[in-house]
């Protein structure tokens, strides 16, 4: 049975895409992506700034839930989009943020939707699609782009009715430009300051918040705080450290809000601050760290560096473990944890036995069976660091290992 696209303007059903079409479509999103990415990129430079900065991750997600949902509607018409509705209004109100008009954005929406209907007009080739069938995509694709269009206009729209003074909007768009990367001239930064009445602190300290951030929170901050609490990682800037006196304001504003303290870093690195806090607010998630009111980064910097690239420390195991392949899975596993303990504590055997609830005996019997594996590596510095990071890194990750 056939699906419509409807246009936000008029309301009428546009001609009929079967939904097989979209089944011809899915396979092309990743590489459609990846297209758009770099064709935008390059005509529009100022995306290249926000995709290599601290919302990164929201902006790629609201990119692909747009493609996706596109493609939903044709296989099902009436699949709900209201994450991808709140996305693309966000994206409208970074726009305002940054002081930009909606033109950009939207010259932006139109180069994806010109490469998305080059790339259907290759599967329609592919597939042998009839040319009725192409010409209705592109009509339901440049109207769904009038939809897109349409909501991240009423986010734009929507921080600029609710700024309650030229001074807060300014703030706001300070706090955006400051964690832009690169980095803005220090000139910039300055004259933003002085137009938003915000001493120019040598010092930041990034917090990262669980979202959503209550409407409350703003309310409860010192008024030298930096915030924003509309995209979908919220967060704050702190002038300074985190002071006995800062704290008791967070405390306070937050009132049951869970959130990540960065490390305190001169201004030029506040997004790195922020980075930081929000992968310990993922390794929480993960259960790697304790859940807490407010948790510290500095209080982990060692599982920070660590996981802070799961999949090269795969390849770092694997490379240093390999000679444990092949044995059994249980086997490779207690051995691998008796080596963690031994290597990084130095403890002798019946040490190392009292913390993994062995013998004495059975460590000793495991040693010998790791020297007679893993031979040179032991004694190696460099294969011994590697190896310890290698494990204290794979146990963070993966919790205990089998006994």
């Amino acid at each position: 049975m056939p699906s419509t696209v409807r246009s936000p303007q008029v309301g009428e059903p546009l001609e009929p895409l079967p939904r097989e079409f979209a089944a011809f479509m899915r396979p092309e999103l990743p590489g459609l992506m990846k297209e758009i990415r770099i064709e935008v990129t390059r005509a529009y430079p100022v995306y290249g700034r926000l995709l290599n900065g601290p919302n990164a991750d929201a902006i790629r997600q609201g990119v692909e839930e747009a493609l996706a949902a596109f493609v939903d509607r044709v296989a099902e018409p009436d699949k709900n989009s209201a994450l991808r509705d709140e996305l693309l209004r966000k994206f409208g109100r970074v726009e305002a943020y940054e002081g930009r008009e909606l033109d950009t954005l939207q010259g932006a929406y139109r180069l994806g939707a010109r490469i998305a209907l080059r790339r259907a007009k290759a599967v329609g080739r592919q597939y042998s699609l009839s040319p009725t069938v192409i010409l209705a995509f592109a009509d339901a694709l440049f109207a769904y782009v009038e939809e897109l269009e349409a909501l991240s206009r009423e986010g734009y729209v929507e921080v600029q009715s609710r700024a309650s003074s030229e001074v807060s909007a300014v703030r706001r768009q300070l706090l955006h430009l400051i964690l832009a990367a690169p980095p803005l001239p220090q000139a910039t930064v300055s004259g933003l300051c002085e137009a938003a009445a915000w001493p120019l602190p040598a010092e930041v300290t990034l917090v990262a918040l669980r979202s959503p951030a209550p409407d409350h929170l703003e309310a409860g901050l010192a008024g030298d705080v930096l915030a924003d609490l509309d995209i979908p990682q919220p967060h704050l800037l702190v002038p300074g450290a985190l002071t006995p006196d800062r704290l008791a304001m967070l405390d306070t504003a937050l009132a049951g809000t869970r959130a990540v303290a960065g490390l305190t870093v001169p201004l030029a690195q506040a997004a790195d601050s922020i980075r930081w806090a929000r992968r310990v607010l993922q390794l929480i998630d993960e259960g790697v760290v304790a859940d807490a009111p407010l948790t510290r980064c500095e209080d982990h910097l060692v599982t920070l560096w660590l996981l802070s690239d799961p999949p090269l420390v795969s390849h770092l195991a694997a490379r240093e473990l390999a000679p444990l392949d092949g044995l059994p899975s249980s086997r490779r596993s207690r051995l691998m944890e008796t080596l963690r303990v031994h290597i990084s504590t130095r403890a002798p055997a019946e040490q190392v036995g009292e913390m993994l609830g062995v013998h004495a005996q059975t460590v000793r019997y495991r040693l010998r069976n790791l020297d007679a594996h893993l031979g040179d590596r032991l004694t190696d510095p460099e294969h011994r660091f590697a190896l310890e990071a290698a494990l204290r890194s794979l146990h963070l990750r993966d919790g205990d290992h089998t006994e």
